[in-house]
């Protein structure tokens, strides 16, 4: 087995932000990648209008993931539930999507279909086309039980992204026919948890971790513990 995560919104090196739970899956012997986003500027187009998009991501991941027919898990973060929920879809070789403070959007609906008519105050949207954590807030916001070094170097991997990603509809719904599992995150400060657990009634099951926006980092062994013991 071999596990795919997918990073959320805003951010840039996904195998960073998720190689603390790497760390204890490899203990397991399970390896884990994680492909980038082309509209977080990742594969060397710049995010904005005209940029890449949701699609392009979703064909990244979809390609990454179609070029092994090893079983896998795919762990999506935040915004990238709205990845993986597309890109998932018809490939047998996914056999379980865990959804950490995410989104599970049907067929037709978009990220922004689960927000307000204005942005939310953590986040600074410009006329080129892209938007990004406010750098002020985002320790607070979605780092704030962290190590203080994950804090910083997290920082460092802000990045800015094209906005159009979030008001895309997506074309598929992966979790309507793939088991998925929903962490909540109990402690988010970003993404409400009445919201993710409105979210998680799509998917087969719920857990709740003790935990702010990114568990991974955190709690690293508790989820790698939950991947391990998921279904597959």
């Amino acid at each position: 087995m071999r596990v795919v995560f997918v990073h959320g919104a805003c951010v840039r090196d996904g195998a960073w932000w998720w190689r603390r739970a790497a760390g204890h899956l490899e203990d397991g012997g399970i390896t884990s990648t994680a492909p980038p986003l082309p509209s977080c500027g990742e594969t060397g187009r710049p995010p904005g209008q005209g940029g890449p998009s949701l699609p392009d991501d979703v064909a990244e991941v979809r390609a990454h993931l179609a070029a092994s027919d090893e079983p896998a898990v795919v762990v999506a973060h935040s915004y990238g539930g709205v990845v993986a929920g597309e890109a998932a879809a018809g490939l047998p070789q996914v056999r379980h999507l865990l959804y950490v403070a995410s989104f599970l959007p049907e067929a037709g609906e978009s990220l922004a279909s689960f927000g307000g008519d204005t942005p939310a105050p953590y986040l600074d949207v410009t006329k080129d086309g892209t938007f990004g954590v406010r750098r002020e807030v985002a320790a607070r916001t979605f780092m704030q039980d962290c190590a203080e070094e994950d804090v910083m170097e997290g920082l460092a991997r802000l990045v800015r992204q094209t906005v159009s990603a979030t008001a895309e509809p997506v074309g598929a719904a992966a979790w309507r026919e793939i088991p998925s599992t929903y962490l909540v995150c109990a402690r988010d400060n970003g993404t409400p948890p009445a919201l993710q657990r409105a979210q998680a009634e799509r998917a087969g099951r719920a857990l709740e971790i003790d935990a702010g926006h990114h568990p991974f980092l955190s709690r690293s062994r508790q989820v790698a513990e939950l991947v391990l013991g998921l279904p597959v």
